[in-house]
């Protein structure tokens, strides 16, 4: 069966839409169509539910669509391995990361690859811890870069310990103290990441017995510091997000200290492409020169 059946297939999947599919894919959305029934007719079942607001998945389609990922990064491991023997360098790598990674290492991180690997092309998704697990489990992405520990089946590379501090507005009464103690969060209007993204600040709070008291709640890293500045309450937030976001907040280390591990993960290490190895290496070295 033809590789790009199942490429067209996911790229549906991903996007929602045969339309957004036909455009990313550079073919007509008829032609999609036709791709996605054959698949059906070929499997036996149906795989899509159709409607006005887009496609979704049936429920056997759930089932073997980690199949058909497994199958496409195998045929991406294999270009890439046959490339790597004919001395050239192509291929694609698809990264997980939370924000403060996007922002804040990426960008020297495939700068720094791209010098010794011209050819190679990257998909990057952003999103938070709950996100990057999921697409690992999925099969959705190559690489991560997450909080370790992690409970999905990988190999994972520590990378930096990175500090958690607390944020507070600059007319707060405790702003001018060396330190900010854990148990005042709960006396403090608390602005918090979605329960998906908060895993380092709910260890921190149970560790400590404390109970935050949460005010507002968002998905957004830097809405939590634009809040802070308008003193609409106080966080807890790691360093490496808030670099560059303190002009109008202040941070200060916690009592107890705390701090996360950011590490990379690498799903399937069986079927790690050559390419991907190669970017591993080069995140571990990029961070070992400049933290």
């Amino acid at each position: 069966m033809s590789i790009k059946k199942y490429e067209i297939l996911v790229k549906v999947v991903e996007l929602g839409s045969l339309t957004k599919a036909a455009e990313a894919s550079g073919c007509s959305q008829s032609a999609v169509s036709h791709i996605l029934n054959d698949l059906e007719e070929e499997f036996g079942f149906s795989i899509l539910k159709r409607s006005r607001g887009g496609v979704q998945l049936t429920e056997n389609g759930a089932r073997i669509l980690p199949s058909i990922r497994g199958i496409l990064n195998y045929n991406e491991q294999l270009n890439q391995t046959v490339a790597s023997i004919r001395g050239l360098d192509t291929g694609v790598i698809r990264i997980g990361t939370v924000t403060s990674v996007a922002v804040h290492w990426l960008p020297g991180i495939l700068k720094q690859f791209g010098i010794n690997h011209p050819g190679i092309e990257f998909k990057l998704y952003n999103g938070d811890y709950g996100d990057v697990s999921r697409w690992l489990s999925e099969g959705s992405i190559d690489v991560g870069f997450l909080a370790l520990p992690t409970d999905i089946n990988c190999e994972c590379i520590p990378l930096m310990e990175d500090r958690m501090l607390a944020v507070l507005p600059r007319d707060h009464p405790m702003a001018n103290l060396p330190r900010f103690p854990v148990a005042q969060v709960q006396n403090e209007s608390f602005i918090s990441l979605l329960e998906s993204s908060d895993q380092d600040t709910r260890r921190i709070m149970e560790a400590a017995g404390v109970t935050p008291n949460i005010k507002f709640t968002t998905k957004d890293d830097y809405a939590i510091i634009a809040m802070v500045e308008q003193g609409l309450g106080m966080s807890i937030m790691p360093e490496l997000l808030l670099q560059n976001h303190t002009d109008n907040v202040v941070t200060m280390e916690l009592v107890p200290k705390s701090s996360r591990l950011i590490g990379l993960a690498i799903p399937n290490v069986s079927r790690t492409s050559p390419a991907t190895r190669s970017f591993a290496d080069c995140v571990v070295e990029w961070i070992r020169n400049h933290y």
